[in-house]
């Protein structure tokens, strides 16, 4: 049975990034749809904030951040994008890109596109030429993205976000019944996965019997 997960996260997080790293490993072992849902810690009008200006942040990104990334074997730098960018535009581009079957592919190409190569994701010429890497159509996305064609769409899933799953930090991985919230390793995402198959197969022969005509 193929086990759903709903990864909320954001692309200007970096434990997001980082949590990418085992998800995508479980998802080549395992039967497993994963959904990648929008969550925005700074939306604007917010202040944006940059971690080259704030030693509080540099020292937690030398603390935890570098030696968890070290630890999962995965690249990952400190963008120089200064400050860093909203992410309301990248999210759009991913309702585009999730309508035209490419929405996990979009949305793996931003988040390598800041964390691995420094890009700023809020900008639409940038988002376009990432569109065009993963097989969209650069000219209809740069249009979307002019127009503002998804902003409802991504709104509603910012609300689904903040008030019917109650989200409240990422990244956020929701497995059947199951929320794990922060960083998860491989097994513990396999824990999870494991579990729900182990109760659906329970669920599916509780409550068979036979009756007392004959019918089974």
């Amino acid at each position: 049975m193929t086990v759903k997960i709903k990864a909320y996260s954001d692309f200007i997080c970096p434990f997001c990034f980082l949590g990418k790293g085992p998800l995508d490993e479980i998802a080549k072992e395992k039967d497993v749809e994963v959904e990648w849902m929008p969550f925005e810690l700074r939306p604007n009008p917010y202040p944006k904030i940059d971690p080259w200006q704030e030693p509080e942040k540099l020292s937690s990104w030398e603390s935890f951040i570098q030696p968890a990334a070290k630890k999962l074997g995965i690249d990952i730098r400190l963008p120089r994008v200064s400050p860093h960018p909203y992410t309301h535009l990248a999210f759009e581009g991913f309702q585009f890109a999730k309508e035209h079957g490419k929405g996990n592919d979009f949305h793996h190409r931003v988040f390598n596109a800041f964390f691995q190569e420094e890009q700023n994701i809020e900008d639409v010429e940038v988002l376009t030429e990432l569109a065009g890497e993963v097989g969209l159509s650069k000219d209809d996305f740069r249009e979307a993205l002019v127009s503002r064609k998804y902003r409802e769409v991504h709104q509603e899933a910012l609300n689904h976000a903040y008030e019917e799953a109650r989200i409240m930090a990422v990244p956020t991985f929701i497995i059947g019944d199951e929320v794990i919230q922060g960083l998860a390793s491989k097994e513990r995402l396999a824990q999870a996965i494991d579990k729900q198959i182990e109760k659906k197969e329970t669920n599916e022969i509780d409550g068979m019997q036979c009756d007392f005509t004959g019918n089974c």
